[in-house]
């Protein structure tokens, strides 16, 4: 059976993005300019690399992730061997709303839509070779948490406090964990089971 891997930027007061979303406080904020030192790159990279599929949010379909990491990959630049594996990856949106009749930044080549999280969750555990990343917002992320589906997580800590903020995490839980590295960018990535 697959695992579910989520992979998160936080910041060091526990919060994934400001009140109103903003991100630009992230030591890299999935830019052009990677900010990130060369073993961190590396360390994301391979951890990209073990994903044979992901699940992204309906927030992040609508905003652009998907032609983000096409137009990445294009580039044929330092990040171009992980954004070229997400765009070839099979994603799977998460949504009760959204209908393959609306367009999304990307298009839906090598994209499905499921509407049922823990029911295309579980099928998707059950019929995947390999790990499946996520990416999403907080909801999605909550939900996931909230079902007992995410199976390791890997908080990307930055060390910046920004006071307030969308949080995934609603409830007293308790997770092990495995690993804690930090790098010179001065991100420190911990590993939860």
């Amino acid at each position: 059976m697959a695992k579910l891997i989520l992979e998160m930027q936080q910041s060091l007061d526990g919060y994934m993005a400001g009140p109103q979303g903003q991100t630009d406080w992230m030591v890299w904020n999935w830019g052009p300019q990677w900010s990130w030192d060369k073993s961190l790159q590396d360390f994301h990279t391979q951890l990209t690399l073990s994903a044979s599929h992901l699940i992204i949010s309906k927030q992040m379909a609508e905003e652009g992730f998907i032609a983000h990491w096409q137009q990445t990959a294009a580039r044929k630049d330092e990040q171009a061997v992980f954004s070229t594996h997400i765009s070839n990856t099979p994603k799977t949106v998460i949504s009760t709303t959204l209908t393959y009749k609306q367009e999304i930044p990307g298009g839906w080549n090598n994209v499905s839509l499921a509407n049922d999280l823990v029911t295309a969750v579980t099928r998707l555990k059950q019929e995947t070779d390999g790990n499946i990343l996520v990416y999403g917002g907080a909801s999605l992320v909550s939900g996931l948490l909230e079902h007992g589906l995410i199976d390791e997580l890997y908080l990307l800590v930055n060390p910046v406090a920004i006071g307030s903020g969308m949080s995934v995490f609603h409830r007293l839980r308790h997770f092990q964990l495995n690993t804690a590295q930090s790098f010179s960018s001065g991100i420190a990535v911990l590993h939860y089971h």
